[in-house]
């Protein structure tokens, strides 16, 4: 512990050194978390104004989208503003808090994807016993467990995190902190923690993938036997979910399921977990999704309704 106290602050090397990239950057960037934002709040708002929200699917998609907006606010806000200027730092505090919530809102995305899936497997191969099987206790009891998976992944690394020494180097080659880049600057030999991370961190996201890519492929096969139209939505829904583990769980495999190292397209690896597929997961949902689209228009063409009424 004394050792780490020789480090009170860490230099965020950030995504380019270029000044013309960084502000190219900061307006993408800047656009995509506003676009975020909104996107979640709106299908936030939708959801529980509507009756959607007595549907399973869409209860658990009311959590993924506030999980999205909690996740990505843990690196986006810090990373808009650190394009702006030269030095960017991160106190201690503040980066063991960043490697926590990080790894936190993370895991409990990961599990909430597994219920959703699970939700599907259960409307689609067991239609005679949905309403029992995904009745709101159940829902309720899967979510709980999201949350305390996310808890039970982090606490680990995060512990990990704050355990290690840091006594020379403070420049982290990343835009925020996270395991890997931590143990790289640690003075201390990390080959054993970072194989412990791996068998954690790493396994954690492929087995819940290989699960995932399994139940998808059982509801594929069960939609063989469903007339054209049930099948024809069943499987708008389906890609959705799928496309959205995708996005989700293959640059995370790419970073955590390997050798303990770091790679210069890490960074840009991260930002489609970190940024770009919490920002598409609205998109996703919504453009394929007739119940949604119509949720959605009701909802707030009421509201708009009722204003003009009062005025």
């Amino acid at each position: 512990m004394e050792s780490q106290r020789n480090i009170s602050v860490f230099i965020l090397l950030g995504l380019s050194h270029d000044q013309n990239t960084q502000i190219f950057c900061f307006v993408l960037f800047l656009f995509s978390y506003v676009a975020l934002l909104v996107g979640n709040l709106l299908i936030l708002i939708s959801i529980r104004c509507s009756p959607l929200y007595n549907q399973p699917m869409y209860y658990f998609l009311i959590h993924l989208s506030l999980i999205d907006i909690c996740y990505t606010s843990t690196v986006t806000p810090k990373l808009i503003a650190d394009l702006l200027v030269e030095r960017k730092t991160i106190s201690y505090s503040n980066c063991m808090l960043q490697v926590f919530t990080m790894h936190f809102f993370g895991g409990t995305e990961i599990f909430i994807l597994t219920a959703m899936a699970f939700d599907r497997y259960a409307a689609i191969c067991k239609p005679l016993h949905y309403v029992i099987i995904m009745n709101r206790t159940r829902c309720n009891l899967l979510v709980l467990a999201a949350w305390v998976g996310g808890a039970v992944h982090s606490i680990p690394l995060f512990s990990t995190a704050i355990s290690l020494p840091f006594c020379g180097p403070n420049e982290i080659d990343h835009y925020f902190c996270d395991i890997f880049p931590l143990l790289k600057v640690a003075c201390t030999d990390t080959y054993i923690t970072g194989v412990l991370v791996i068998a954690f961190s790493g396994m954690v996201a492929l087995v819940t993938f290989v699960v995932l890519f399994v139940s998808y492929g059982i509801i594929l096969f069960t939609l063989r036997n469903h007339s054209t139209k049930g099948r024809h939505k069943a499987l708008s829904t389906c890609w959705s979910h799928i496309t959205v583990v995708v996005l989700f769980f293959g640059p995370v495999i790419f970073i955590y399921l390997r050798p303990p190292t770091t790679f210069p397209e890490d960074k840009v690896s991260a930002l489609f977990y970190t940024i770009i597929a919490p920002m598409f997961n609205p998109l996703i949902y919504t453009l394929r999704n007739t119940e949604m689209k119509n949720a959605m228009r009701k909802v707030w063409c009421q509201t708009l309704l009722s204003k003009d009424a009062h005025n």
